[in-house]
């Protein structure tokens, strides 16, 4: 199996510097990994970075919480995409889903998928760790319903990542109408191969190398 072309290789930490982006960008060439998934800051610095690699530039929206205005995730990645991003991905409105305010949850994605329409795939960070079941299932539903291109597990910035058990229900929820990530606390070989058993298109992961390598290995 070529895992590196499963791996979105991701730096997110408030504190990462212009030469962490950098090396991030080196090693992503080099193992070839699917994309480079950073903060809208760097996303211009990543396109130069990655010009010809074949490796994409992601971009996160509304980063960690969601719970900012609509509008203001959608600028974000209308300016993400005139910067350099391919990818989106975007934290729904965790605390309107809980409240079962399923239209402002649809419109949030919405909006996302109609900035990035043509120009970049969208993926929906649900925040598992933070749902129920039930809400699980009806956030996969209205991130199909609004069009998006994947769900994914988790921001890694909550209380848990991404468990074998939510991928399936995620996958079994979506069926073919959307792509599965899983991020957040994958950090080894073994792991990853079981999300992607699971039913995960792509991992999210800051330790993309050393999963890389023990795959070379195996």
């Amino acid at each position: 199996m070529n895992i590196a072309s499963y791996i979105d290789h991701t730096i997110l930490k408030p504190d990462a510097k212009k030469e962490d982006i950098i090396r991030l960008c080196q090693e992503a060439k080099e193992y070839q990994f699917a994309s480079v998934c950073v903060n809208p800051y760097y996303t211009n610095l990543v396109k130069e970075e990655l010009i010809g690699s074949g490796v994409k530039v992601c971009v996160v929206i509304g980063f960690p919480l969601g719970a900012t205005f609509t509008e203001i995730k959608e600028i974000e990645t209308k300016m993400a995409i005139e910067n350099g991003a391919e990818e989106i991905d975007m934290v729904i409105n965790i605390g309107a889903l809980k409240d079962r305010d399923y239209d402002i949850v649809r419109k949030d994605i919405e909006a996302v998928v109609k900035a990035a329409k043509g120009q970049a795939e969208v993926k929906v960070i649900i925040e598992t760790c933070l749902l129920t079941e039930d809400e699980k299932e009806k956030a996969c539903q209205i991130s199909v319903e609004a069009g998006a291109d994947f769900v994914k597990t988790s921001t890694g910035f909550s209380t848990g990542g991404a468990t074998k058990a939510d991928v399936v229900l995620m996958k079994k929820t979506v069926g073919n109408q959307a792509k599965v990530k899983a991020s957040g606390g994958v950090r080894d070989y073994p792991t990853a191969i079981e999300m992607i058993e699971a039913g995960a298109d792509r991992i999210g992961t800051s330790n993309g190398i050393s999963i890389q390598n023990s795959n070379s290995q195996a």
